[in-house]
C-alpha cells in the first residue's frame, strides 16, 4: 500500500506540470517498485525503492533516485538521493555539503 501511495504522489506531480509528458515508465509491485518520467521542459526524474524489514517494527522503505530541472537562470540541476532509515539524503553540485566532524 505504501509503493502505491508514493507512485501515485509522483504521478500526480508529474501530471500537474505545466509541460507535456514525454516518457513514462513505471512498474509498482507488493514489495518494490520503480519509475522514471521526462517532460518536455527538460525535467527528469527517476527512482527505485524496495521494502526492507517485512513484517518487522523496523519495517521501511529505502528509495535511491534522481530527479533534474532545467532552473529559470538556463542551467540543469541535478539531485541524487537515497530516502531509508536515515532519512533523505540529498547530493548535487550545487547543494551545500555538511562539514565532517
Amino acid at each position: 500500500m505504501k509503493f502505491i501511495i508514493v507512485f501515485v504522489a509522483l504521478f500526480a506531480f508529474a501530471l500537474a506540470a505545466p509541460s507535456d509528458l514525454v516518457r513514462l515508465e513505471s512498474e509498482v509491485g507488493p514489495e518494490s517498485f520503480q519509475y522514471a518520467f521526462e517532460t518536455s521542459d527538460g525535467t527528469k526524474s527517476e527512482a527505485e525503492g524496495h521494502l526492507n524489514n517485512q513484517g518487522t517494527e523496523q519495517e521501511g522503505i529505502a528509495v535511491r533516485g534522481s530527479y533534474s530541472f532545467v532552473a529559470d537562470d538556463g542551467q540543469t540541476y541535478t539531485v541524487e538521493y537515497v530516502a531509508d532509515e536515515n532519512g533523505f539524503q540529498p547530493q548535487g553540485a550545487h547543494l551545500p555539503v555538511a562539514p565532517e566532524a
